[in-house]
């Protein structure tokens, strides 16, 4: 057994030095956070793997659009599985709109009569929608031909100003497979809805994306995913493991949510060996954290060990 070294924190250290000092305690949340930054190293260093990365929870109003973005610019993401409601917001922010730091101390019908929108305490002004709506009805020809949900997000993409920093431009832009198979689940899909209802012919095929998805973990020759929170995201990289050679070879799961009620979200990752998406001798490790502080470590440590 190794002793647990204490943690010995000097004014001069940076990220990644502080992260070598957590793991060298080696225990609990410190130990886990630095074991997760040596497992993200060694899939994204690893050759011939594909990384899956699955976005849950309010990662964009939690202001970590900009760390999702420059891994997809480097590259360090192969495949994006991410909830529509992050898609919504960070083409809200693309068209020129923000999110502030309020408050979850708040009284709420207040904030409803100030057309204010509280995602804990981020605020978002709710007007926000009749930007997306008048942004849609400009563009809404551009979705008309028979298309799945990538060829949907990738459109929309195209649509943002190419200097507008965006999920979606960059997974256009990088042709990266951007997946989010509960899009009509957001404000994007609410949008698609109102157009429908206006008699526009919008054709998006909600199961062609499994196709894809399914080929490219039957064809890479090792897989690795990072789960930031749970849902959805978490269970259609999971489910595609099932058609990958042996399961994932490197896992990351950052959540918050608990086990015992058999929710995939707090599904421990060693539970997947029982079906094979995750191989017997996979590196894994669960953190149990919110992703807006372990993220942000983490990530940091890695750009200074690349």
């Amino acid at each position: 057994m190794k002793p647990v070294k204490q943690v010995d924190v000097k004014k001069n250290y940076n990220v990644n030095q502080l992260l070598t000092e957590m793991g060298l305690a080696g225990v609990m949340g410190a130990g886990r956070i630095a074991k997760a930054a040596d497992i993200f190293e060694k899939m994204v260093k690893e050759k011939n793997c594909k990384v899956f990365l699955g976005v849950a929870g309010a990662l964009v109003p939690g202001g970590m659009k900009d760390i999702l973005i420059d891994m997809l610019d480097r590259r360090l993401i192969n495949v994006l599985v991410i909830t529509g409601a992050n898609l919504t917001h960070d083409l809200v922010e693309a068209l020129g709109y923000h999110h502030y730091q309020g408050s979850a101390d708040v009284d709420d019908s207040k904030l409803y009569e100030k057309k204010i929108d509280r995602i804990y305490d981020s605020f978002m002004l709710n007007k926000v929608y009749e930007g997306m709506e008048d942004f849609f009805k400009k563009n809404i020809a551009k979705f008309e031909k028979p298309m799945n949900i990538k060829q949907f997000l990738w459109t929309l993409g195209s649509l943002i100003p190419k200097n507008n920093k965006s999920i979606l431009r960059t997974c256009y832009e990088k042709k990266i497979p951007v997946f989010c198979p509960a899009i009509a689940d957001s404000g994007i899909g609410l949008m698609v809805w109102g157009n429908l209802e206006k008699g526009k012919k919008i054709k998006v095929d909600a199961f062609d994306d499994l196709r894809e998805m399914s080929r490219i973990a039957w064809d890479c020759k090792k897989a690795g995913f990072l789960y930031l929170g749970g849902g959805f995201p978490k269970n259609y990289i999971q489910q595609a493991l099932q058609f990958s050679p042996k399961g994932a070879d490197y896992g990351i799961q950052i959540t918050m949510d608990r086990p015992e009620h058999g929710g995939s979200s707090g599904a421990e990752l060693r539970e997947g060996k029982s079906w094979g998406k995750l191989s017997k001798e996979a590196k894994f490790v669960d953190v149990i954290c919110d992703v807006t502080i372990a993220l942000p470590i983490i990530y940091s440590a890695l750009l200074q060990r690349l």
